[in-house]
């Protein structure tokens, strides 16, 4: 794939040529079976594309009471919501998940500070909301989808930059996310380099294998060929 020399190039490089299919083909013959994160998690706009670095956040949901728990953090509006969005750093991804999918766990004001950090995404295992203002914005958030019950009484940020789990799919800080409308994939940090690797390479056959399909050759005469399919 070529010499890339920082972070901006490689995101660049991976938005304009790569693809959660191929990436998840890759991953597979190295043995990352369980890198999707569910199917329900989809782009608010099938065009809206997202790859970037995780910062993990857990959620939980809390109910509303007048009466103190001995967890300091549940006792504030949000938990650590506020200081989770406010730490986030340039290329990075809002990924949340921990709390049932029954109400908005991103909206339209978190997407404006997203943004001013230069985060580059959200990807909830629940709902988002404030859909018009988000699209607007163009910020690609990736969701279950639009609903309006917010997060404030029902859920809390316990913890942000800590591991967390989906659905099987462990996700550490530093791990990259890759999201389009087929859906959202994990890439391991540490096995990162030779995934996008085998990925480009992979990408750049399909084109030749297309061309030669599209020109009349048989299926199987260009998997033997080429190995691609």
């Amino acid at each position: 794939m070529g010499k890339i020399t920082n972070e901006d190039e490689l995101i660049a490089l991976v938005k304009k040529e790569l693809f959660t299919a191929v990436i998840g083909d890759i991953m597979d013959k190295l043995g990352l079976l369980n890198q999707f994160l569910p199917p329900q998690i989809q782009p608010l706009r099938a065009d809206m594309t997202v790859v970037g670095i995780a910062m993990p956040v857990l959620e939980a949901d809390v109910i509303e009471s007048s009466e103190a728990g001995h967890n300091p953090v549940l006792r504030k509006p949000f938990g650590l919501m506020l200081e989770a969005l406010d730490d986030l750093k340039r290329n990075e991804v809002y990924i949340c998940t921990g709390a049932s999918p029954s109400y908005a766990l991103w909206g339209e004001l978190m997407s404006v500070r997203a943004t001013q950090l230069g985060a580059v995404g959200a990807v909830v295992n629940g709902y988002s909301r404030d859909t018009n203002g988000i699209l607007e914005m163009n910020f690609p958030t990736f969701s279950y989808g639009s609903y309006a019950k917010d997060q404030a009484p029902r859920g809390k940020v316990i913890d942000f930059r800590t591991p967390i789990e989906m659905n099987g799919v462990i996700i550490n800080s530093g791990d990259y996310v890759i999201g389009d409308r087929d859906g959202v994939c994990i890439v391991p940090k540490e096995a990162s380099e030779e995934i996008f690797r085998l990925a480009f390479e992979k990408a750049r056959g399909e084109k030749v294998v297309f061309q030669k399909i599209k020109e009349g050759m048989a299926a199987k005469e260009a998997f033997e060929i080429y190995g691609i399919m």
